[in-house]
């Protein structure tokens, strides 16, 4: 395949996904938007269950991820055996960590509320707790629904997930009124819980009518050892989710140092690069795939399928920091900022546009790693940036405020983004090295 083929496949792929993930995110917001009319304490519980999910999310990467790499790797080689023992896995991996999550959070669920809002959590605790009742047994809908989106986004279909979150999303926003009007906070865990229910029922659907998944349903079994590869594969995906996860987290810490306008101003301009950061890992999905099915087929391509993500992914991330550049002021306000957090709020997203370019690229061109077996170094990549840049951030926010934030992310992004195209090079060199030991032979 020529560039501009993997830069059509690329894009064609990456497209469904952002639009799916869009989608993930706006349940959080339309949930937050309704409770908001119960008062502080119901808002806080519920961006409390949202942020614990996102970390969970992490935890289902390693065998919705996992399972959509070794999909499409079997899918490339023509493999219906490599693709149904793909299958099996992420349903046995699945299996295995659903319970441990749903039964524990469920147990658990006020110790979690109290490390999450700290002190003695007041009116949020009580409210957080009752969500926890409702939300924590339904990650087992969540989690399932996540391997779903996996085995279809690896068999090459990554419109269906898009449709399911859609799905899932209109329900919520039709049912959220209706049900937090009669159960309050409740009423929220129930809606999602519910809407997320019905979209995985379609998505079983889906599964069963999958050309592909069909016919390896009929495919000889191969021998075990599905699971373990499974895990082998999505481990290091998870761990650099939730590796990304602490350190934003942890900055928050740091931008603590400069006083409550601070936080706000960055907690909304954060919200605000959402919309930006999916494109980013919409493609780096689509170059995950992409790659594993190429590899799949005997066709060792990194290098020609890196350069077409880094420009697309770059162009994403050059469009997004010009947007963020002149619509910063307009953005902040959207978010009903007052006008000393909105000023802060609009030097942070003008501000923020190198590291943006350079996460763009960063994230994107990790896909390709993924895709080929090199989710391990990515993590150490990202270990290393997340490692920089904290005493950066702490270090140039005292000189410059959130703009010295910025610029400690921008230069934790550069380095990363420097060690991943050694590495890349590297690998790429290697495989020449191969190819033509392999012609000689």
């Amino acid at each position: 395949m020529d560039g501009a083929a993997h830069r059509t496949t690329l894009i064609g792929l990456a497209r469904p996904v952002y639009f799916s993930l869009l989608a993930s995110v706006a349940a959080g917001i339309i949930n937050t938007l309704w409770v908001a009319r119960l008062g502080g304490g119901a808002v806080a519980a519920v961006a409390v269950a949202t942020n614990v999910e996102n970390v969970l999310l992490g935890v289902a990467l390693v065998f919705g991820s996992g399972t959509t790499v070794l999909v499409a790797h079997a899918r490339g080689a023509d493999d219906l055996s490599g693709v149904r023992a793909a299958v099996r896995g992420g349903w046995g991996l699945c299996g295995l960590v659903v319970p441990v999550v749903a039964v524990g959070g469920w147990l658990l669920r006020e110790p979690v509320a109290r490390l999450v809002l700290g002190g003695d959590g007041g009116s949020a605790l009580g409210l957080a707790v009752a969500y926890f009742a409702v939300s924590m047994p339904g990650m087992a809908v969540f989690f399932t629904q996540q391997l779903v989106d996996g085995i279809l986004k690896g068999a090459g279909d990554t419109r269906t997930p898009m449709r399911l979150a859609l799905l899932a999303n209109g329900l919520i926003l039709a049912a959220d009124p209706l049900l937090i009007h009669a159960y309050g906070v409740v009423g929220a865990a129930v809606s999602t819980v519910a809407a997320r229910s019905v979209a995985l029922g379609a998505g079983l659907v889906a599964l069963r009518r999958n050309p592909l998944l069909r016919k390896a349903s009929a495919a000889p079994l191969q021998a075990s050892g599905a699971v373990r590869r499974t895990l082998r594969t999505g481990l290091p995906m998870s761990a650099d989710f939730t590796v990304r996860q602490a350190g934003a987290l942890a900055l928050i810490a740091v931008v603590a140092r400069l006083g409550v306008t601070a936080v706000a101003a960055y907690a909304i301009a954060y919200k605000a690069l959402y919309v930006a950061t999916m494109a980013f890992y919409a493609v780096r999905q689509a170059a995950s795939i992409h790659t594993a099915h190429r590899r799949g087929a005997g066709h060792d391509e990194r290098g020609a399928i890196g350069r077409q993500t880094v420009r697309v992914a770059g162009a994403a991330g050059g469009v997004a920091a010009l947007l963020y550049l002149g619509l910063a002021p307009w953005l902040m306000r959207a978010f009903g900022a007052s006008p000393e957090v909105s000023a802060q709020g609009a030097l942070f997203l003008r501000c923020v546009g190198p590291y943006l370019v350079l996460m763009a690229a960063f994230i994107a061109l990790g896909g390709v790693f993924e895709g080929s077996g090199g989710s391990p170094q990515v993590l150490r990549v990202t270990v290393v940036g997340t490692a920089l840049q904290l005493p950066c951030a702490a270090w140039l926010s005292g000189l410059w405020g959130l703009a010295g934030v910025c610029a400690a992310m921008g230069l934790a992004m550069a380095v990363q983004c420097g060690c991943l195209v050694v590495l890349a090079r590297r690998g790429a060199a290697q495989g020449a090295a191969l190819t033509d030991w392999s012609r000689a032979a």
